[in-house]
């Protein structure tokens, strides 16, 4: 049932669901392209994770990382692939966090702070933020990820890409189904 033909309700969840989607995905690509547009400061702020030492990987990672994110971000946006997208966007998302989460424990040990009296930059493209503000914020963006990922694909690409083809199919099936009486 696609969304111009659905019931009111449904309709209005979709519609919902499309602008979430292009919301995500707009925060995506504003946050990919800030990584992208400093990439030495990015690949500092990647750097200090120590989650990879050698330099050639350093700088693959530093360097595609933000335009995975704008990549995935204009798909949501274009709503083309969302599925797929959405799932490999909540796997990023629980890995940033939990190494964001791990990197402040250690800083927060380290310098005899409380965890959530912590502000550093995590690399996320937006500066330098409190630690639990961003463990709050990753976790609204999973809960969005997980709304798009359950909702009907409305308002995008996709659905208009293959509807041609098989409204041809069925006037075709018709147009042989009428001729056979």
């Amino acid at each position: 049932m696609s969304a111009m033909t659905a019931s009111p309700p449904t309709r209005a969840w979709a519609l919902a669901a499309a602008v979430l989607r292009w919301s995500v995905g707009g925060v995506f690509i504003y946050l990919g392209l800030t990584k992208a547009l400093h990439p030495v400061e990015f690949l500092k702020l990647v750097r200090q994770y120590e989650v990879v030492s050698q330099p050639p990987l350093l700088n693959l990672i530093a360097s595609a990382l933000p335009w995975f994110e704008v990549i995935c971000g204009l798909l949501l946006v274009l709503g083309t692939a969302v599925r797929g997208t959405t799932l490999v966007m909540m796997v990023l998302m629980i890995a940033f966090t939990g190494l964001v989460v791990r990197r402040a424990l250690a800083l927060a040990a380290a310098g005899g702070i409380a965890f959530c009296d912590l502000r550093m930059d995590c690399g996320c493209g937006s500066g330098e933020v409190w630690v639990c503000g961003k463990v709050v914020e990753n976790a609204l963006l999973l809960v969005a990820l997980g709304i798009i990922l359950s909702a009907p694909t409305a308002f995008g690409l996709r659905p208009a890409l293959f509807r041609g083809p098989r409204v041809a199919e069925s006037r075709v099936e018709r147009r042989d189904a009428k001729a056979a009486f």
